[in-house]
């Protein structure tokens, strides 16, 4: 298989429309490329040269930190997370992204003037035009506050060798719709702080995909495939088909906790 160079990545992410007015929120796998020649610094490089301003999500769960006791329903289970309090690191605007974020989000991070917002636990950075104004956005009450700024601006989702389950717009779109949301906790140089609207379980998600599918764009690069999504318009999808089915988008685990909780509440 041949690698996939900064000229491929380039040309592919043109293919779909990208310009250097485009606004994007990007969620990248970079192994589902194979080989990338220049790995992620070549991948950053396509994304900032094709965009006018690209937003990573820069998540630190590994500054969760749980109580002995907490509000009931709250998709966890607070005896089980005691042992993990030994490992939380403490949030620094330094600390890096959790390494499920991908390396690509982490090196946006380190890119010249990268703005990075200040959730201790729900965090991103952006690079471009209007970085600081998608950053504000976002409050302790409102995480996700940043993908509502980009969905009024004209942005779109861009998902880079990733599906669904990966795209953070639909847990703005859970929101909106009035699903549950769940309280957790970081650890900060003060103190312990409470975090409202930790969203729940994306694996879920991928059922929203044939209801987006006449605005989503589509490329292959390489052996990956990429989808470009109107946010506007994947945000008013998703939470009508979660108001008119409460559980949509849910997971079918029963063992999971965090969407046992929000059946938990559902009127039928």
């Amino acid at each position: 298989m041949n690698d996939v160079t900064f000229r491929d990545l380039q040309k592919g992410l043109r293919d779909l429309g990208l310009t250097p007015q485009s606004r994007v929120i990007a969620h990248v796998s970079l192994s589902a490329f194979g080989h990338v020649r220049g790995g992620a610094e070549a991948m950053v490089g396509a994304l900032t040269s094709a965009c006018g301003l690209v937003v990573v999500p820069t998540f630190t769960c590994q500054c969760l930190i749980a109580p002995l006791v907490g509000p009931e329903n709250n998709g966890m289970t607070y005896r089980d997370r005691q042992d993990e309090n030994e490992y939380a690191e403490m949030f620094q605007p330094h600390v890096p992204a959790h390494a499920d974020m991908g390396v690509t989000a982490e090196t946006v991070r380190h890119l010249p003037g990268a703005v990075r917002s200040s959730h201790p636990l729900l965090s991103f950075a952006a690079v471009g035009s209007g970085a600081e104004a998608v950053m504000s956005a976002q409050t302790l009450a409102e995480p996700l506050g940043p993908i509502g700024r980009l969905a009024a601006e004209g942005g779109e989702a861009l998902l880079l060798g990733v599906d669904h389950a990966r795209n953070t717009a639909i847990h703005y779109a859970e929101r909106r719709a009035g699903r549950k949301q769940f309280i957790r906790w970081a650890l900060t140089p003060m103190g312990v702080v409470q975090c409202p609207g930790w969203p729940g379980c994306s694996e879920g998600f991928n059922a929203l995909a044939p209801h987006v599918a006449s605005f989503t764009r589509t490329v292959r690069i390489g052996p990956a495939l990429v989808q470009l999504i109107r946010l506007g318009e994947l945000l008013q999808t998703a939470e009508q088909l979660i108001r008119a089915d409460p559980t949509a988008l849910l997971c079918d685990n029963p063992d999971c906790e965090r969407c046992s909780a929000v059946r938990a509440v559902v009127v039928h």
